[in-house]
């Protein structure tokens, strides 16, 4: 786990080695144990890299690094199964000089070309320089863990894993007004067309599951996805699926454990992270070192300390406890946001912030975290609608007993004449949806006016383009949803150099997942079904089949009830008025405390949105 940047240029005035260490240094949080710069002899090309060591301590695997006398390479993240494809290498005559994953990218690269990238199970974005061809090739892993922006005009192309190094760099900060008007009235953190737009109009991403070539010589740059899941609905017992989930996340979470520094695990007490746990005990590592770690929240009705002490003491784990109260909240959200660099949708990240502080103060490096399990098993209270639209389509809902079944575990949502109407017209549905979703976000009463009106036609409200679960799960693991939850982990982890592993975000195990019929998703009335039945007998009765969902949920109504928050809050509605984003009525409005997830959490949404202007 690192931070990387680059310069690439054919003017030498703007390739030179104080330029590229003031893009590392505003990495040093991402790798603070060592730095190291290479440039090319013709000066048009620049690689800084930070190093967090988690394979292979020795100075061998330092970075940049050279390879063959033609490639140099820096890497941000981590290669699961790069043991597998160094002993591939070595069988076909390459030799290695470390025992680092960085080594393996690069050599897969000499062998393979771009093609390497559907050898790779991990997280990753990386860089590579090929002398010979005067092109750069960088990869960025399926589902966009590990962060790469750039800056790309007629001079130059620089980029690096946060925002913050390519305005070091001379790149201007300028707020995109299109991305912060949709989230101001509809919450998105990404747009849904154009997966490489960000906040700011001279900083692009490349998207997950995508790679960049560049060429030096005609100054061409391109972008190609290279692995895409095509949802298809396979035959399977229910039986066959526990089986086969079970084996699949039993080899994610042991490929998971490769460390040479010490591991644990993120503890909610939700079922997710429970099941990590569950399967990480039946693996022999040297380096998992049974801590965890967990947020509580002192008088909040959704605290779930409780069952995370179920966890730790069923399976003898260290457990360390961080508690968070309003009057920290303001301090936190700065330092949260100077590494965000881009708005967050509740104070979750500051809670999982902490979390992640806590760890490095105990000593670990690595946490296995749940992340992902919500959008892959159908995780969340508003997939069953697309459910049971889905069978009220094909004429199974009242068949099914669904309905019913789901009020008996305590769902609230209802099945009325909108959602009928929906099923069986969704297109005219969705338009309908797109039509009010945009009159009402261009109407919204606390916007400047002629902020509004500017960029009204750039509205970003999209639905699922298969109107069915599969069709839901998949718009939000890689559509609009996932990105940004991998984006607050990303920042918030390597704000205090902890690497974040995600099991649940096993490429093979999500191309299961997606094979199989919606039924193994939501059953009986229960979200996350496959994943209950496979872990049943590993887990206490009260984890697996709890009725409340609360989904690291902090209280942050009652935060922004506290007049120190308040008053923060204020100051960013000022800012934003300032700015003519905001209509100066809005400064006559009392602030509205809302819950962490709440739609129309708008003060929050404005306390966020103001420090894109810092």
């Amino acid at each position: 786990m690192c931070g990387i940047a680059g310069i690439i240029s054919k003017d030498s005035q703007l390739v030179y080695k104080e330029r590229i260490l003031q893009a590392t240094n505003c990495l040093h949080h991402r790798g603070p144990e060592a730095e190291g710069v290479w440039i090319n002899n013709e000066r048009t090309i620049a690689f800084g890299h930070l190093r967090l060591s988690i394979i292979d301590l020795g100075k061998e695997a330092a970075q940049p690094m050279q390879y063959l006398d033609r490639y140099c390479i820096i890497h941000n993240g981590e290669l699961y199964n790069y043991i597998e494809i160094r002993e591939q290498l070595l069988r076909k005559g390459y030799q290695f000089r470390s025992y680092s994953d960085t080594e393996v990218i690069v050599a897969a690269y000499d062998v393979w070309g771009t093609a390497c990238l559907q050898h790779f199970d991990g997280m990753f974005a990386f860089a590579i320089w090929d002398e010979k061809e005067k092109k750069m090739f960088a990869a960025r892993d399926r589902f966009g863990e590990k962060p790469f922006f750039f800056f790309y005009d007629e001079k130059q192309l620089v980029f690096a894993s946060e925002m913050k190094s390519l305005w070091s760099m001379g790149v201007s900060k300028e707020v995109n007004p299109a991305m912060l008007y949709n989230f101001l009235t509809i919450g998105y953190t990404s747009n849904p067309s154009d997966p490489q737009e960000t906040f700011f109009r001279n900083v692009h991403k490349l998207p997950a599951a995508s790679f960049l070539v560049y060429s030096l010589t005609d100054h061409q740059l391109q972008i190609e996805k290279y692995w895409q899941v095509f949802p298809e609905v396979k035959a399977i017992s229910e039986q066959e699926a526990i089986e086969q989930f079970q084996s699949l996340f039993s080899a994610s979470i042991k490929r998971r454990l490769r460390s040479d520094v010490s591991i644990g695990t993120s503890l909610s007490g939700g079922l997710d992270s429970s099941s990590i746990v569950a399967f990480c005990d039946q693996q022999v590592s040297d380096h998992y070192s049974h801590k965890c770690f967990t947020a509580s929240f002192d008088g909040f009705e959704k605290d779930e300390l409780k069952y995370a002490q179920v966890i730790a003491n069923k399976f003898g784990l260290e457990q360390y406890v961080i508690s968070i109260n309003a009057t920290d909240t303001v301090k936190l959200m700065d330092e949260v946001m100077h590494h965000q660099e881009e708005p967050i949708t509740s104070a979750s990240s500051l809670a999982q912030y902490k979390v992640f502080q806590l760890a490095k103060q105990k000593g670990v490096t690595v946490l296995l975290d749940g992340q992902g399990a919500d959008e892959v098993l159908a995780g969340y209270h508003k997939y069953y609608k697309w459910y049971w639209r889905e069978l009220y389509r094909n004429k199974e809902l009242k068949k099914s007993g669904e309905l019913r079944q789901a009020k008996h575990v305590g769902v609230a949502e209802t099945f009325g004449i909108k959602n009928k109407i929906a099923a069986l017209f969704p297109e005219f549905a969705a338009g309908i949806l797109q039509t009010r979703k945009s009159k009402k976000a261009f109407s919204h009463p606390n916007l400047d006016r002629e902020f509004a009106f500017s960029n009204k036609q750039e509205f970003y409200y999209a639905t699922p383009s298969n109107f069915d679960l599969n069709g839901a799960l998949y718009y939000n693991t890689f559509v609009n949803g996932l990105e940004e939850l991998l984006r607050f982990a990303d920042r918030n982890s390597m704000a205090h150099a902890i690497e974040v592993r995600l099991p649940f975000l096993d490429h093979s195990l999500v191309e299961f997942l997606f094979s199989l019929p919606p039924e193994f998703k939501i059953h009986n009335g229960w979200t996350k079904w496959l994943l209950r039945k496979s872990v049943e007998s590993r887990l206490p009765e009260e984890i697996v089949w709890r009725k409340d969902k609360i989904g690291f949920e902090p209280p942050q109504k009652m935060w922004m009830d506290n007049k120190i928050v308040q008053d923060a809050i204020n100051s960013s509605k000022q800012k934003l008025v300032e700015q003519k984003i905001l209509s100066p009525s809005v400064l006559n409005k009392k602030i509205k405390p809302h819950s962490a997830y709440a739609a129309d959490s708008w003060d929050w949404k404005y306390w966020s949105a103001s420090y894109l202007f810092h």
